[in-house]
């Protein structure tokens, strides 16, 4: 006689497959939570400890803005309907720059550093900020919306940045996940911006899928696996690591086709690595890919400068 259960099959379950959501909607408060932990903790074995401890401070203040600030007007509906009609992205990074809301969202991130202590350049960037004229933030925030942060203008779009994201999250937050459609490899279905990195995740429901992040507006979204998040071939994709350990869980995932690279993160062993804070954390695999004819794919606005 056995002592194994008498387990029976479901018939309702034969032939069918799990598929992996198209995406995962920002939590903002939650999300800039973890990032900031993991920011603290990567910093207590990093040669760039006063940066990451930085960062930590950022993000901690991202995640009070995200629970504190009143409600944000949503995308409207009409917008979002155009854009799946469109196969566009339903946040409207263009328009951004000049949005009251966006605006409101500065001041008050400006504001909660205040107590925080910063670093020179970060100080005086504040200052910068706090006086400038509502054209030039409108100019500066269209670096920022554009990925295109000038090298001799760092700080302050830095901190542009992180402000830019809080609210970038938080349109994306409230957001169907059903009303969103994919659009080209290497796109956010949300605001149709590049993927800072990608992630292969242990999350039920999606264990072993890919993900590509967004640093813009936090979204993740499903890509296919050994692809080229930049050209989308499945030709000549390799990987590369620091180290002599195969088993790194960040590595660059390289295409011969296009000859670029892009982190992949394995969160699928182990979990507490954070797309935005791990590129951040692993520069030197940047460093060691700078000595190679290949180019980032992936765009972090901590990174810029490194």
């Amino acid at each position: 006689m056995s002592d194994r259960p008498d387990i029976q099959p479901d018939p309702s379950m034969i032939g069918r497959l799990i598929r992996a959501p198209l995406v995962y909607l920002p939590d903002p408060p939650e999300m800039f939570r973890q990032r900031a932990d993991r920011f603290e903790v990567l910093a207590a074995a990093s040669d760039m400890a006063p940066y990451l401890r930085f960062l930590a401070e950022i993000s901690r203040t991202q995640a009070a803005l995200a629970r504190s600030l009143p409600p944000t007007p949503p995308i409207p509906p009409e917008q979002v309907e155009r854009a799946r009609a469109g196969e566009m992205p339903p946040l409207d990074r263009a328009a951004l720059p000049k949005s009251g809301a966006l605006h409101e969202t500065v001041t008050a991130f400006l504001s909660a550093l205040e107590p925080v202590p910063l670093p020179g350049p970060a100080a005086g960037a504040m200052d910068l900020l706090r006086l400038a004229p509502r054209g030039d933030l409108e100019s500066m925030l269209g670096n920022v919306v554009s990925d295109a942060i000038p090298f001799d203008a760092l700080p302050p779009h830095l901190l542009l940045s992180a402000a830019t994201q809080v609210h970038a999250a938080r349109l994306a937050s409230q957001l169907e996940a059903g009303a969103l459609v994919r659009l080209q490899t290497g796109v956010c279905p949300v605001c149709g911006g590049p993927p800072v990195s990608s992630l292969v995740t242990g999350r039920q429901g999606a264990e072993g899928s890919r993900y590509a992040a967004c640093a813009f507006c936090g979204t993740l979204w499903n890509e296919v696996r050994i692809t080229c998040l930049a050209c989308g071939t499945t030709k000549g994709v390799g990987y590369k690591h620091a180290g002599e350990d195969d088993n790194a869980t960040v590595k660059a995932e390289t295409c011969d086709t296009c000859r670029s690279w892009i982190k992949i993160l394995y969160q699928d062993r182990n979990p507490a690595l954070e797309p935005v804070a791990d590129d951040v954390a692993s520069l030197g695999l940047d460093l060691m890919m700078q000595e190679t004819d290949y180019r980032r794919a992936g765009f972090d606005p901590f990174l810029i400068g490194y």
